[in-house]
């Protein structure tokens, strides 16, 4: 494997279509502005490296990205590429990873609005992110001890797991499909409508009008708190371990709940039984 060591590259493509390259300690930046770093390259180790230019990985694959830097000028870092590790680097730029496949990322600190969009089995563990439309589009997804502050979080992905994650984040997984959730704290507003085939497990869920016009959805052993018009015209299982502030005209199912404080049925459509114990 050929090594680059503290060099700086400002120019247009400027390892365009390498393989076997390791990279340490370079920057990626300068007056002449280039773009396309490593477009069209495979088998690249980018070690401590500071990137400052636009599209540096695209139609890449065998990536392993450690200790670096994406600014907020680095725009759409990672397109069209596959099996990528990326560890202990800062994300900053707008649009970091998409149409991805087979990435796995760990201790990275992610600041990247429309982060992850149309991207399949990814990995995410120890690791950070502020974030608008995290993720949208995307599958089979496995996150661990994650957390997350953004908008519009999760929206339309499919078979995916996430577990020991605190998600601050509204309208968080609209129109989701085969989720599981365990062991997290989800904070926000309208959460997971028209989600399908979706549990929360031994989760805390927080804010107003979480949960409507979903199928097939399961809650068990959760918390719910600030939770009103709860579950409209929803097809619900649910056991919570809490007081629910309010639910609202739920379709079908059983809705298990230590106390509630109003019930609203003015649906004669809503059947579904809720009992308070």
């Amino acid at each position: 494997m050929q090594k680059i060591e503290d060099r700086t590259f400002d120019e247009e493509r400027a390892l365009y279509g390498s393989s076997q390259v390791e990279a340490v300690r370079c920057r990626f930046d300068g007056p002449a502005d280039g773009e396309s770093a490593f477009k069209e390259s495979s088998d690249i180790i980018a070690r401590d490296c500071y990137f400052n230019l636009r599209y540096p990985f695209w139609h890449d694959k065998n990536l392993l990205i450690e200790g670096g830097e994406m600014t907020s000028l680095c725009r759409a870092a990672l397109w069209y590429s596959r099996n990528i590790e990326i560890k202990d680097t800062r994300m900053h730029g707008i649009k970091a990873l998409r149409e991805c496949s087979d990435v796995k990322i760990s201790g990275c600190d992610i600041v990247s609005p429309e982060f992850g969009w149309s991207v399949s089995r990814v990995e995410m563990t120890d690791s950070s992110a502020e974030s608008e439309y995290f993720m949208m589009r995307s599958d089979n997804l496995k996150f661990d001890r994650m957390k997350l502050k953004g908008k519009y979080s999760f929206q339309y992905i499919s078979d995916s797991v996430f577990t020991n994650c605190e998600f601050d984040t509204k309208d968080a997984f609209w129109h989701a499909h085969n989720v599981l959730v365990k062991d997290c704290i989800v904070k926000g507003e309208y959460l997971a409508w028209y989600c399908e085939d979706v549990t929360f497990e031994n989760c805390t869920i927080i804010g107003t009008q979480p949960l409507c016009y979903c199928k097939n959805l399961k809650l068990i052993n959760c918390r719910m708190e600030g939770c009103d018009l709860s579950f409209e015209k929803s097809d619900v299982n649910a056991e919570i371990k809490s007081a629910v502030d309010s639910i609202k005209n739920p379709a079908s199912g059983v809705i298990r709940v230590q106390s509630v404080g109003d019930i609203i049925r003015d649906d004669p459509e809503a059947k579904a039984e809720i009992i308070s114990e």
